[in-house]
């Protein structure tokens, strides 16, 4: 699984004309499952997306967890983030999760997330959604369940 994190100072997402969900300071989450994901792939990404200290501290230091701050959470499924791009001009998809397993860790990554007393409000999987956002910081982060960077 692979998430792009952004700290924000607030993020919606719109479905045809119609707020799906909207956030206060928080986290924005683009999200994407890969072929081969499983539920331990959405608990490593849901511990780190929880527990990362990117939010300042009195001292102006990152050392805050949204957790911490009782930030929000926007979570938008986001398939592309699994595009090769490495040959041509056309990116290829073939390493993204097929739909109904890619739903369901989605929804798993949420779910962890909201167990963990997280306020989490999300898009509308596979739809065309429009995401606005005021990147805070700017701060953004890349998460792989699989590489260490």
């Amino acid at each position: 699984m692979r998430a792009v994190l952004q700290r924000v100072s607030s993020a919606r997402v719109v479905v045809e004309e119609e707020s799906v969900g909207e956030i206060g300071p928080g986290l924005a989450v683009l999200l994407g499952v890969e072929e081969g994901d499983e539920e331990n792939d959405a608990l490593f990404l849901a511990e780190k997306t929880a527990g990362l200290r990117i939010f300042e501290d009195g001292e102006g230091k990152m050392n805050l967890s949204v957790t911490d701050t009782g930030g929000e959470i926007l979570v938008v499924s986001q398939f592309t983030l699994l595009a090769d791009c490495r040959q041509g001009r056309r990116p290829g998809f073939s390493r993204a999760a097929p739909p109904e397993k890619a739903n369901a860790l989605y929804e798993h990554y949420v779910d962890l997330l909201r167990e963990r007393g997280l306020r989490v409000e999300t898009g509308t999987f596979q739809a065309m959604m429009e995401v606005s956002l005021v990147n805070r910081g700017p701060v953004t982060m890349l998460l792989d369940s699989r590489k260490v960077f």
